[in-house]
């Protein structure tokens, strides 16, 4: 039998194409491409007022409610996209940039698998062009400017018991959630409560990925709401003249990173927010760039379709005026069996009891997309080995039934080949009309929203609110903030706000027990039941088994 190679041995493998040639076949100028070495450049986001061309097809690519048997999403994004090209399409990724908390979390790396990755994706994973160290500055930078005004006088009389603005950090670092500084006596500075941020849950990261020049980014980081005066009033970070240092930390940052998959085609890595706290989705500079040079561009949005995808339909597409053509939602037998209560050390044998069990939450992401969206929609089946004929045909029987084709696909372990099924699937799809709406209209009270997107996404009962977050709504209403958009905090491990509960619960309400608005981002956040925006390291992190070799040679990664 031969042996499995990791997906850093299948990366490490394979000799990139040079990134020059890549973006020539992007006919991308010299003027607005700057290689950042071999296999990686920087292109220009001014290039997107010089390409005269109709935009391409967006595809959305989802997922059911994560497992720990996982998924596959950016797999499949990854070996989709090779599909289409090797079906003669001229196809582009866009695809959201790791996080090192992941990465030395649980995850390991997050540039796809298998034979269906974006490469180089030792530098993907880690550094990359420093994006994020960039955002982590910016963010920073406006947490010491408010400090030193207050030490400098207080000028804006800012309530130091009401600061909202956190530092932030690109790691998985509980210690750091809630702290204290500002001690050591007055030339330290004032000592307050504080607490950190990972950076991709940082309003930082959203507006960078909702900004569409530099002009909007520098107008977004003036709207940022810090804090409050002792009046009760918001303090914006342009009443610190914050706005135009921060965005000239970010300006190289703002432009999309130009990679490749293992077979070549052309992806842009941009922007990494992560799913179940902000929006989930990768930049919009990106994603048009990807649109605007491509007949098909293919995207990803994080965790399940509850979650990644609600947030990509109802606050990205807003803000950027985007509309799919059509919706893929990945499931793996293995997953769709933990949600019928397998449990993972039994997943290897045949259970069609425990499969038709979970299906409910495949199920639920299906109609959510075709009848709450109004998108066409394909479910891709990432392929396992251990899946039986049997566990294969009941899901696309249930499928079926819901009018929606269920493709095998093979992407992890042939690459484009193993997914040319699933790409004339979505290519049929998308030559259909469709109706995209909204799963609810903006002119709605902030509760109203809250609820729409509890009821028709999770199937909730309805919501339930904390005292303070009562008192939060009336205060962003009386503020002009309710007409925003929602952006929900929630687990990913659940339709509901609870974890444990699997598949496709009933019978549950959601309680929001935190209001805040992201005034830059343009959205308010919703926090409900634990999610935490400072993850903690597993009891075994994944860094334990990252290492680097005398030559420079990374292993560990997966």
């Amino acid at each position: 039998m031969a042996e499995i190679k990791s997906d850093i041995e299948i990366a490490q493998s394979v000799t990139p194409r040079q990134i020059t040639d890549v973006a020539a076949d992007l006919n991308l100028d010299k003027e607005y491409f700057e290689p950042y070495g071999y296999y990686k450049a920087k292109i220009d986001f001014n290039v997107l007022n010089k390409i005269d061309r109709p935009e391409g097809k967006l595809i959305l690519v989802t997922a059911i409610t994560p497992t720990p048997a996982g998924e596959g999403k950016t797999t499949t994004t990854v070996g989709l996209s090779d599909g289409l090209k090797k079906l003669g399409k001229n196809v582009v990724v866009a695809l959201r940039e790791p996080s090192l908390g992941p990465v030395f979390g649980v995850k390991g790396g997050a540039a796809g698998g298998g034979w269906s990755q974006v490469v180089p994706m030792e530098d993907i994973n880690l550094h990359f062009t420093g994006d994020f160290h960039a955002i982590s500055a910016a963010n920073n930078l406006l947490a010491a400017l408010i400090d030193n005004h207050i030490y400098q006088g207080n000028a804006l009389d800012i309530n130091v018991r009401n600061i909202t603005w956190r530092r932030c950090v690109d790691m998985n670092d509980r210690q750091l959630r809630f702290i204290v500084d500002g001690l050591g006596g007055k030339s330290n500075g004032v000592p307050r409560e504080d607490g950190y941020d990972i950076t991709v849950a940082s309003e930082i990261m959203a507006i960078f990925c909702l900004a569409t020049s530099v002009t909007d980014l520098k107008e977004r980081i003036a709207r940022i709401i810090i804090g409050y005066n002792r009046a009760g009033e918001p303090v914006t970070a342009g009443q610190l003249n914050a706005q135009g240092a921060m965005a000239a930390l970010l300006k190289d940052a703002l432009k999309p990173n130009l990679v490749q998959t293992l077979e070549g085609t052309p992806a842009f890595v941009h922007g990494g927010p992560f799913a179940n706290i902000a929006h989930g989705c990768n930049s919009i500079i990106a994603t048009r760039m990807a649109l605007k040079l491509g007949d098909y561009a293919v995207t990803e949005a994080g965790f399940g379709a509850d979650l990644g995808a609600e947030k990509f339909l109802d606050i990205k597409c807003r803000v950027a005026g985007l509309k799919p053509s059509a919706v893929v939602i990945v499931a793996t037998v293995r997953a769709l069996k933990m949600h019928g209560g397998k449990p993972k050390t039994e997943l290897n044998t045949e259970d069609l009891v425990a499969l038709k069990a979970g299906l409910p939450n495949l199920l639920q992401h299906v109609s959510n997309i075709t009848d709450v969206f109004h998108l066409p929609a394909v479910v891709a089946i990432n392929a396992f080995p251990t899946d039986t004929a049997a566990e294969l045909q009941l899901v696309e029987d249930e499928c079926k039934a819901l009018g929606v084709n269920a493709v095998l696909a093979e992407h992890w372990a042939k690459g484009g080949e193993g997914a040319l099924k699933l790409a004339e699937e979505v290519i049929r799809v998308t030559d259909e009309p469709n109706n995209f709406t909204q799963s609810y209209p903006l002119d709605m009270s902030i509760e109203d929203k809250i609820n729409a997107i509890a009821t028709k996404i999770y199937h909730a009962d309805g919501v339930d609110y904390t005292p303070q977050a009562k008192e939060q709504a009336k205060v962003l209403t009386s503020l002009g903030f309710d007409k925003l958009p929602i952006c929900m905090a929630k687990t990913q491990y659940s339709f509901s706000d609870n974890m444990a509960l699997l598949g496709a619960p009933k019978g549950f309400r959601v309680t929001v027990r935190n209001l805040k608005v992201s005034a830059g981002a343009g959205f308010i956040v919703a926090l409900t039941g634990e999610i935490m925006t400072m993850p903690g390291l597993p009891k075994l992190p994944a860094a334990e088994k990252i290492d680097v070799d005398a030559s420079g040679v990374i292993s560990g990664l997966f």
